[in-house]
């Protein structure tokens, strides 16, 4: 078990280099125990590499699973280890074998467990919504972005390869296969080992991806 959390590292050339924490999930209290003379919390987050020299937009589509992770930190060393963290949304029902779409939401800490209730019981309902036979399963998913991005400023993503010119990541819910429970993030955790292998991928960040740069107000 745990409350696996990916940790992105942001490079001189605008790279990241990936590390993962496995309980770092569990709150985002993490963001703040990371600071320059304890870069890896105190042996919060593993010393070895999970990837290297990967783009803010590989990190979602490569390596955040959002039925195993459930929250992303962006680590700016240059910025005295500033850390932008965010939680980790799974986008579907199921058994959470299945390929996944995800949502992060930036969230500071004190805020987190809002987020979480809100989508647990947004997401909890529209499963109910769902099996009675009210909305398909694509039109009950469509709603739950679109609600986690008018609520939360949250940024969409597919899990796994998809065409780079397919806005919608190529993405096709599956069949529903309902478990006790609506609540993908409890239930997928142990599905995946979160073992990784690190990767050089000549792909810069040029800043125009996500909402600004990493790192915040915190320090």
């Amino acid at each position: 078990m745990g409350h696996r959390a990916l940790v992105a590292y942001r490079r001189p050339d605008r790279l990241y280099d990936l590390r993962y924490s496995h309980w770092g999930g569990e709150t985002l209290d993490l963001a703040a125990a990371i600071t320059p003379r304890t870069p890896l919390a105190d042996g919060a987050i593993d010393g070895a590499l999970l990837a290297d020299s990967i783009s803010r937009d590989r990190i979602l589509t490569d390596h955040l699973d959002p039925r195993v992770h459930e929250a992303l930190y962006l680590v700016a060393p240059d910025a005295g280890y500033a850390v932008d963290p965010y939680r980790v949304c799974w986008l579907e029902w199921g058994d959470g074998r299945d390929g996944g779409r995800g949502a992060i939401v930036a969230t500071e800490p004190a805020d987190d467990r809002a987020v979480r209730v809100w989508f647990r019981a947004t997401k909890t309902a529209l499963a109910d919504v769902i099996e009675m036979g009210v909305l398909s399963r694509r039109a009950a998913q469509a709603y739950l972005e679109a609600r986690v991005c008018e609520e939360f400023d949250g940024r969409c993503y597919s899990y796994g390869d998809a065409p780079a010119d397919d806005p919608a990541g190529g993405y096709d819910p599956p069949l529903d296969r309902w478990l006790e429970g609506a609540d993908g993030l409890e239930e997928a955790d142990g599905e995946r080992d979160a073992d990784g292998d690190g990767t050089g991928e000549n792909e810069r960040d040029e800043g125009d991806g996500w909402d600004g740069e990493a790192g915040g107000d915190r320090g």
